[in-house]
């Protein structure tokens, strides 16, 4: 065969593949046998190995998914994906209606109802026809370029129907030139949800169990796992599919007759099936608020048959003119509106509890329940909460319970089934039923008087820590996520790992021989991972001090709070014995102890307020607070960085024993975290020390995450609420009631032109 003749071949068979996979994925309505089918995919794949320039981005191959990605490119939106808001009330539907009809005053409204897909929103980009970027929604302004696992979905067609798009794509007769070789570019934006459906997710779960695998916990987070795997390879393996609802933005060079695209929501809902596309299942058209309360019924009533999960409707105007004279807020479009239906419920029979220990230490209760199938996946089992609230519900084993999947991972035990208990049954008592004994390490337990939880106070429990790993290693701290899960358990269970830092002494043939299964099913974690690992481990020594402090899990210390306190302090060691934090102690007890002085011993009164005045003027001077705006203070009032519970935590943390061997260790191991320390007189020198920004509304180029950065880097502060303490509102497009409420207070407003001056 010559290499025309390929080609020739190539593009039929491309055609032909295609009008199948849309017969079989979009319409469900298979013209061939799979094995015919087959027999075309495979000569197309003959084709492309003796003519590897056939094998392009649109070929039918290319769904198997290619070479692993290093990481995610961002990739920006051509319109904002916008959230839409929410209502669980039938009564907010009819206030909804009436609050476009103020909008649209004497114009007849019309609607649309289409069920709320529980998937992974994407945006689809189409030039010239052919698929060139397919996109996570991300913050709603920038996403992921998941394009390569896109590619991989069967109903999303890579190229669009040719023969559609000579009929209704352009409203006027095209020359056939224009649709091979487009000399200008036109571009489709198309936006969907990915799903997994509800049998691809029950035989993906049937086949995770046969291979001794942990089973997914639901469809949603399944498909959106999916979507963030760096592999396609991995990707074209899942039952994942695809739902379009909706346009982007659209685009069209002079050269081509412009499209005739329809002017309401349910037209171009046929329009985009024309163009290859799987559309919502069905849709309602509707008139009145009565109607859209009907068809939300309505729906209710049918989705439990369609092939993906459900979990509202969407009500959306369905003129597009009307659209754009009702606008938008800041957050979502004043046109349309998210009706949730209430969360499923379902009885069943609790066959037991079990305890799970936590990286703190904590004891957790799960309900083993008699399996039953709900909100699209079987339950087994359900969280318990604690202590408290087994006593409240009166829960125990054997009790008929009724189970809630509100968009939860672990559904909850809402109630008992007093009617069903049987007689013999008692109230379950928490340290009877384990003995007073850690279930795990068989430690002493004790109950936390601060909350409800029990505690093992074992700190060598394997349980704790193989949790304490997990988020040791976890993205948000030390970025060692190849040795969480199932590696971190098995470290922990193979005795190579007792704490975190344990990690720092592993050897590569350690690793590389790990057994991640059992000796009848040996799973080995291999020299190529182990390098991996290795790699991660040793980068993780020089991380920036913020993601050290967070990663050992000090109480009550969060990311931010980490990156606080990083701030301040040029080593772990500074952080573990910090001034700073022992005057903001000091200072609270001072300030809580005002009152008693004035009556006890006034003559001590002032002197006492001077020493709480020279304690504040330190942290004052360090930058580590400031004096505080608030009229209820009075005379050296201030707002430190962080509060005396987080002080206390982290003094208290270093100055046990077990926070001590960390230094120490740290020390032996070479863990040098890199300083995030900007001097008090840097910081004060610093252009938006002191000043307060708030941000709200769509910026032209920045993402608002860039913005805040660029903020604190310059010393300044975000705040999320606009008050006569803010000094800047940067507001972008569809700014909505903080931009108002600026207006109204005299805050001044800037616009991100304004704002990239002032930065420069």
């Amino acid at each position: 065969m010559t290499q025309i003749e390929a080609k020739k071949r190539h593009a039929q068979l491309a055609e032909e593949i295609r009008a199948h996979d849309f017969a079989y994925y979009v319409q469900a309505q298979p013209k061939i046998s799979d094995r015919d089918y087959d027999r075309l995919y495979h000569e197309l794949l003959d084709l492309e190995k003796n003519f590897p320039e056939l094998a392009t981005s649109d070929s039918p191959s290319q769904r198997v998914g290619g070479e692993p990605l290093k990481q995610f490119q961002q990739v920006r939106h051509l319109l904002p994906m916008l959230s839409l808001d929410n209502t669980y009330s039938q009564d907010e539907v009819r206030d909804f209606v009436k609050r476009v009809q103020k909008l649209l005053p004497d114009e007849k409204l019309d609607w649309s109802v289409e069920p709320k897909v529980d998937g992974v929103a994407v945006s689809l980009r189409y030039e010239n026809g052919k698929l060139t970027i397919g996109a996570t929604r991300g913050d709603g302004t920038t996403g992921d370029d998941v394009t390569a696992n896109i590619k991989t979905i069967r109903s999303v067609p890579t190229i669009l129907r040719r023969r559609r798009r000579e009929e209704s794509l352009f409203s006027q007769k095209t020359d056939q030139s224009l649709l091979t070789s487009v000399p200008t570019k036109e571009t489709l934006e198309v936006r969907g949800e990915v799903f997994l459906t509800k049998t691809g997710f029950e035989k993906l779960n049937a086949e995770q169990k046969a291979a001794g695998e942990e089973t997914y916990a639901n469809a949603r987070n399944t498909a959106a796992g999916s979507l963030k795997q760096l592999d396609s390879k991995l990707v074209a393996k899942r039952p994942l599919d695809i739902v379009v609802y909706n346009l982007g933005k659209t685009e069209f060079g002079a050269q081509i007759a412009r499209p005739q695209i329809p002017e309401t929501h349910t037209e171009v809902l046929d329009w985009l099936k024309s163009l290859g596309f799987k559309t919502p299942e069905k849709i309602w058209h509707c008139h009145s608020a009565d109607e859209l309360i009907s068809a939300i019924n309505e729906l209710d009533k049918v989705r439990k048959n369609f092939p993906y999960e459900t979990d509202g409707a969407v009500i959306k105007l369905n003129s597009f003119a009307q659209r754009e004279r009702a606008g938008f807020t800041a957050k979502a479009p004043r046109w349309a509106i998210a009706y949730k239906y209430a969360a499923e419920q379902a009885e069943t029979k609790l066959n037991g509890i079990t305890i799970q220990v936590g990286r703190t230490g904590a004891l957790t209760p799960v309900a083993e329940l008699e399996p039953i199938f709900l909100a699209g996946s079987t339950i087994s089992r359900a969280t318990l909460h604690n202590e408290d609230e087994i006593k409240r519900k009166d829960i125990r084993i054997g009790d008929t319970v009724v189970i809630e999947k509100a968009g939860e991972v672990i559904p909850a035990v809402i109630s008992v089934v007093e009617a069903k208990r049987p007689r013999n049954s008692e109230p379950f008592d928490f340290e009877k039923f384990l003995h007073g004994k850690c279930p795990v390490c068989g430690g002493k337990i004790s109950r936390d008087p601060n909350y409800s939880a029990w505690r093992c106070e074992n700190l060598q429990c394997p349980a704790q820590a193989t949790r304490r790993l997990e988020f040791f290693t976890a993205r948000g701290a030390l970025d060692i996520e190849s040795v969480g899960g199932i590696v971190a358990d098995k470290l922990v269970e193979r005795n190579l790992v007792r704490e975190p830092l344990d990690l720092f002494e592993l050897k590569l043939e350690q690793l590389a021989t790990l057994n991640l299964g059992n000796e009848e099913s040996p799973r080995i974690f291999g020299e190529k991972n182990a390098t991996k690992a290795i790699a991660a481990i040793v980068r993780a020594k020089t991380f920036p001090l913020s993601r050290w402090i967070f990663a050992l899990a000090i109480s009550d210390v969060g990311k931010t709070t980490a990156q606080d306190l990083a701030k301040f302090h040029e080593t772990i060691d500074d952080v573990a014995k910090s001034q700073l934090l022992k005057d903001i102690l000091d200072y609270h007890e001072k300030t809580s102890q005002v009152s008693s002085v004035r009556k006890k011993n006034p003559e001590r009164l002032e002197s006492f307020k001077n020493e709480i005045a020279e304690i504040a003027g330190r942290l004052i001077k360090s930058n580590f607070a400031a004096p505080s705006k608030s009229k209820a203070e009075k005379e050296s009032g201030i707002v430190t960085k962080v509060g005396p519970v987080v002080a206390k935590s982290v003094l208290d943390f270093f100055a046990r024993e077990n926070g001590k061997k960390i230094l120490r260790r740290m020390k032996e191991l070479g863990i040098h975290p890199a300083s995030e320390k900007i001097s008090a007189t840097k910081a004060a020198a610093l252009p938006f020390a002191g000043k307060t920004f708030v941000l709200t509304g769509t910026l032209p180029n920045l993402k608002r995450e860039e913005a805040s950065a660029k903020i604190e880097s310059l010393g300044g502060k975000v705040s999320g609420s606009v008050s006569g303490n803010t000094d800047f509102v940067l507001a972008g497009s569809e700014a909505g009631s903080k931009l108002d409420k600026a207006q109204k207070l005299g805050v001044k407003i800037i616009d991100e032109k304004e704002f990239l001056k002032l930065i420069q």
